[in-house]
Formats: C-alpha cells, structure tokens, sequence
C-alpha cells in the first residue's frame, strides 16, 4: 500500500473533511504522487493519486475495475441510490444513455434565450455601491435556472415552494452525509429533521414528475426534465425508460451538480476579476463583444485555480496496480483534482489567475480535470460552461467589480465543494454607456 499518515481516523476524517484543499498537498509534498488516507467510516482507505499518467490510467481503466459509483457512495443521502453518480457497470451506461440526450449540442442551444434572460433579471436587482456576497446571489440565480431550465417548472406557486426546501436539502453539511451511514442517527436530531426536509423535496418533485408526465404539451417543451421523460417513454420497448424514482434521484443529481457547482465556480471567477483590474477589463470587452470563447475561457480557469470538488472517487473491485504500488480490492483510488490542477509542472505560476492558459491550446492530458474523466466525465460538463458564459456576459456588460477588501478569501468545505470563506464579497457599480458599447 501507498505510504500515508498514521493519524487515528476520527483526525484524519475531520482533515479531509474540513481541510482537505491544505491537507492533501501537504501529505503530497511529504509522501510524493501516490498516498493513502484513512477516514469514516468503517476506516475507508483513499488512495490520493496526482500524477496525470496515473490519472488516465484510473480514467481509462475498466469500470468494472473502477467503480466509480461505489467511489461516490457518500452522495447517497442527498442524491438517492439510482443516481447516475451512485451507479456502475451496465445499469449505470443504461441510466447515462437515457440522459445523455438532453445534453447534446442541438439541446443546449435551446436554453440558452432563458439562461441569459434570468441572469439579466437577476443582474438588474442587485444593489450597487455596497459590498454584497456573490456567492449567495449565484446560488439564487443557478437555481433558478435549473428549476426553469432543467425542470422546466413556470408554475409561481410551485417554484415558491421548490426554492426553500431545496436550499435546505442542499445545504446538507459533511457531519449529516458522514452520520447516515450509521442507522441509529437517522433517529434523532439532525438527521431526523434531514429526512424530514427529503420527503418534503420528493413529494414536490414527484408531483411535478406526474403532473409532466400527463401534460398535453410535453412533445412541445425543451426542458430537461420534459425531454428525459419522452426519452424513457421512446426507450420503454428497448432499454426501459426511467422510473419516477430514477427521475426523482437523477434531478436531485442535477441539482447538486449544475446548481452548487456552477454557482461556486461562478463567484470565484467574479472573486478573482474584482481583484486584478486588467482581467476584469478583458472579460468585459469579451462580454461587449460576446466573445464566448474568452470568457469561457475564465470559467475554466476559475476552475482550475479554485477547483468546486478537490478529488473524484473510484473503488476498486479487485487488486491493481496504481502507480507502482498495488491497490488492494475496496480501497478508493482518488485523481485529486486540487493537486494537480495546482502543480507547476503542468500549469506555469499556478497561484496567477490567468484566463490565456486556456486561449492559446489546452492544458496537458489530465491536468485540467475538473469534470472528471473518461465514461464518467460529468454529463453536464457543456452545459456548466454554457451557463457560466452566459452568466458572465450579462453580469459584466451591466458592472464593474472591486473587493470589499484587499485580502483574498480562503476556501472553506461546503458538502463536498470549496467555497469562498467570506461569500465572494464584491462591491458593484453600474457601467456607463459608451458609444463603443451602447449599453450596459
């Protein structure tokens, strides 16, 4: 086995629980490419592997090997057992497959009128000439997309009561995801009233789901949740389609995945233009000129410096060598997105936010891996990019950005994402028009 430290595991859990962005590169700098950490519970050995030939060979590897969805088992209590994260093998290419037609191309180019229309409304309420949290204002706006946009839910009614409950089940911390594997908790506060805010969520979704279901216009509509739903009825004589409880798991999925993520990502590209005048200058000449490429550009190198997931999980079924050592059968291999993101050896001054790394060719094979890799890339990694450009553009034709304060802010662990430690505080002004630009 890889070397690691001898800590007992309670530490080690709350280390990489709470800390794990400076946790892991300071095992990495003592142990090397390859390591292994032992956290709650029943003492999982994670195997931390940043050296990106070790990475595509984990990537690339078998999924009958790396079990990807067993490596994720910890999401189970907010996303759900059917989850496309929580699967493997042959029911999880199944799953994918009915997915996946909701994310091509042509789909995508269907959201995008929305998307820009609510961050516009969005934009135009924020209060100027005060230091708000970004980060707050787009986890608002990311959800409303995905509810408008993946669910396809309009009703007013509806979306009032979705928005709450769902920010609550979100908001999930990594005490309660760590507590559910141990039955008894699920009795007593606070994993009885998580339980509580879930059955809540299922009773709106499944209503939503029924109520699509028999809707007169579903051939008509071009949201996500109205196209997986003609998908599983087209697939019904073939693969067999989705149940409501694969729908309800999957959309949960989404959620977390386009709705948390997006939204960190997002106020950590806004924490970092607010910070250095001549990027920000950049990205809004690219917003003026809707130069996507550009501020797409921004949205992977947000990511890159300040990685939402630090590390993605495959358990591995039998014995395997990874990286000179042998890996035995039920450890977790984990390709730590932070450290090699952060290495530089693969990326030239990496602590420099630098939107060009992207412009001028693309990073090296598996040193850029935020979505993960291989038949598990992230189904939504398109449509995150498509959202976070349209989102930039709208935001930064309409303001300028400074800090609140000179100081950047420290990560700290959200559920399993990294977030600015103080909400991305930023103060905006409203731009002026010129002639060049027209409006702001």
């Amino acid at each position: 086995m890889p070397p690691g430290p001898q800590l007992p595991v309670a530490i080690q859990t709350l280390l990489f629980g709470r800390y794990r962005h400076r946790y892991l590169p300071m095992l990495r700098k003592r142990y090397g490419d390859i390591f292994m950490v032992r956290i709650a519970p029943h003492a999982r050995r994670l195997v931390i592997v940043s050296n990106p030939d070790d990475i595509h060979a984990i990537f690339a590897g078998p999924n009958t090997v790396f079990h990807a969805g067993e490596g994720n088992a910890i999401l189970e209590p907010i996303m759900g057992e059917h989850s496309v994260l929580l699967l493997d093998e042959s029911e999880h290419l199944r799953v994918r497959q009915l997915l996946m037609p909701a994310f091509h191309g042509s789909a995508m180019r269907g959201y995008t009128d929305l998307i820009d229309e609510l961050a516009r409304e969005a934009a135009a309420e924020w209060p100027a000439h005060q230091p708000i949290q970004l980060h707050l204002r787009m986890q608002a706006l990311t959800l409303e997309i995905i509810l408008q946009v993946v669910f396809g839910v309009t009703d007013s009614r509806r979306l009032e009561q979705l928005r709450p409950v769902v920010t609550r089940v979100l908001g999930i911390g990594p005490v309660i995801m760590l507590g559910w594997f141990y039955p008894r908790l699920r009795t007593i506060p606070p994993w009885r009233q998580y339980a509580e805010m879930q059955r809540s969520l299922d009773g709106l979704l499944y209503a939503e789901i029924a109520e699509r279901r028999a809707a007169a216009d579903l051939d008509d509509r071009t949201d996500v949740l109205s196209m997986l739903l003609r998908t599983s009825r087209d697939a019904e004589s073939e693969a067999g389609g989705l149940t409501d409880a694969e729908l309800r798991d999957n959309l949960v999925t989404l959620l977390l995945a386009g709705h948390e993520t997006t939204a960190t990502a997002l106020a950590w590209a806004f924490h970092e233009l607010a910070r250095d005048h001549r990027q920000l200058l950049l990205a809004q000449q690219a917003a003026d000129r809707d130069d996507t490429r550009y501020l797409e550009a921004v949205t992977k190198e947000s990511m890159r410096l300040h990685p939402v997931i630090y590390e993605v999980a495959r358990r591995v079924t039998q014995s395997v060598e990874v990286g000179g050592y042998l890996v035995p059968a039920g450890a977790t291999v984990m390709p730590g997105i932070g450290i090699v993101q952060s290495d530089p050896a693969h990326h030239a001054d990496p602590a420099r936010f630098d939107p060009s790394r992207f412009l001028d060719g693309q990073p090296a094979p598996n040193t850029w891996i935020p979505f993960g890799g291989g038949v598990r890339r992230c189904l939504g990694a398109g449509f995150s990019l498509l959202e976070a450009t349209a989102v930039l553009r709208e935001v930064l034709r309409s303001y300028d950005l400074s800090p609140d304060r000179p100081a950047p802010e420290a990560a700290i662990a959200r559920n399993i994402t990294l977030a600015p430690g103080r909400g991305a505080r930023v103060v905006l002004s409203p731009r002026r028009p010129t002639p060049e630009r027209g409006r702001p």
